[in-house]
Parts: structure tokens; C-alpha cells; sequence
């Protein structure tokens, strides 16, 4: 099928900072799983190795969160104008999203949200994607410092009640994230072809039927 670059929406740096961060994310679900499951899952030789993996990178992904704040937030100032709903969003193109999902998308009906380079997310995408960045993965952040510290109980475990209690938010929040991981995959095979939304992250233009 025939292709035509439309639109340049993913610059280079943030093209690298996505691959390098889902990567650590990787590596943290498969370690985290070993660590929950360390009888079934062997990711690694062994349960120590295993924990100072997913500890390295968990700060590999903290100190990736921070790069992808500083960027949006106050480098390229666009963390409002493409995460926040814009006005009308969620009243009106927010159900087309949907309809389109599970519906038009079947018929072969184009997607109602055509992203440019300062409104990449539908309405759907830009709250799932600050819920993600701004919220759970803060929290895993915290408490996976909580549970690295070297002499509990530390102030912030008092603050969770308990460790027993921290290990099981940083294990629902993991999920989650997984979750999202499995969705994020799934639409974005729901492109102009089943690999096109793939291929845009690689060159970061989007692409679209001649």
C-alpha cells in the first residue's frame, strides 16, 4: 500500500528518549515478575542479580521520567498543549474516538483524530498518557526508592502504613502499568496499516493512504 509522509511529529531526541525508556520499562516488568514469581520466572540466573537489575533500572527510568518533564514542561513548553484535553475533547471527539475503536475502525472508516505535530493524542490517548506519566509512574517511582532503602522503616514507609502494605501498591501500580504497556501496543496497531504507527516512531512522520 502506498504511503505519504504527512507530518513531523516526533523529533529525533524524543523518538530515542521513547525506545530507551520503553526498554528500562522491560526490563522492570520482567525483573519485577521475577521477583514476585522467583520459582517460575527466571529472567535472570538468580534472585540477587534480578533485584539489582530492577533497582539500576528503576533509577535508569526515574532519571528518564525527569528528562521527559524537563522536555515538555519547560524546554519545549508543550506538556499542556499535548497531554490536556482541549476544550470540547471530551464532549464530543471523545465518543467518536470510541465509536471509532470499536466500530468504525472495523469498517474501514478513517480515524477521526489525524495527529500534527502540536496535537498528536486523541482525546483518549491524552488523559490515559498523563494519568501514566503524571501519575503512576510517580508513585512507582516513590515506591520503589521506599522499598531500595537500605535501612527501613524509612520515613515514607510509616507514610504506607507498612512495607507489606508498600510492596502491594508497587506491585498493583506495576500491573497497571503493564496494562497500559498491553493497550498502548494494541492501538497503536490500529493505524493506516498494522505497522504504520510503528514506523512512525522509527522516522517520526505520520503516515497516511495516498
Amino acid at each position: 500500500m502506498a504511503v505519504a509522509r504527512k507530518d513531523y511529529i516526533h523529533p529525533l531526541f524524543l523518538r530515542l528518549w521513547h525506545g530507551f525508556h520503553g526498554i528500562c520499562v522491560l526490563v522492570l516488568v520482567g525483573t519485577g515478575a521475577q521477583l514476585r514469581f522467583p520459582g517460575q520466572i527466571h529472567i535472570v540466573p538468580n534472585f540477587r542479580i534480578a533485584i539489582e537489575v530492577h533497582n539500576t533500572t528503576g533509577l535508569l527510568v526515574t532519571f528518564s521520567f525527569f528528562i521527559w518533564f524537563f522536555y515538555h514542561a519547560i524546554l519545549a513548553g508543550s506538556l499542556g498543549t499535548l497531554y490536556l484535553p482541549r476544550r470540547g475533547e471530551l464532549s464530543t471527539k471523545l465518543r467518536d474516538q470510541l465509536r471509532y475503536y470499536f466500530d468504525g475502525y472495523f469498517h474501514g472508516e478513517p480515524d477521526p483524530h489525524q495527529p500534527t505535530s502540536d496535537n498528536k493524542f486523541n482525546p483518549i490517548e491524552k488523559p490515559l498518557y498523563l494519568l501514566v506519566m503524571l501519575g503512576l509512574f510517580p508513585v512507582q517511582m516513590v515506591t520503589g526508592m521506599a522499598l531500595k532503602s537500605l535501612s527501613p522503616p524509612w520515613k515514607i514507609i510509616d507514610m504506607f502504613g507498612s512495607i507489606k502494605a508498600l510492596i502491594a501498591i508497587h506491585w498493583i501500580i506495576g500491573c497497571a502499568i503493564v496494562a497500559f504497556l498491553l493497550l498502548h501496543v494494541y492501538l497503536s496497531t490500529l493505524g493506516v496499516t498494522f505497522w504504520s504507527r510503528f514506523r512512525t516512531i522509527l522516522h517520526g512522520w505520520t503516515e497516511e493512504k495516498r
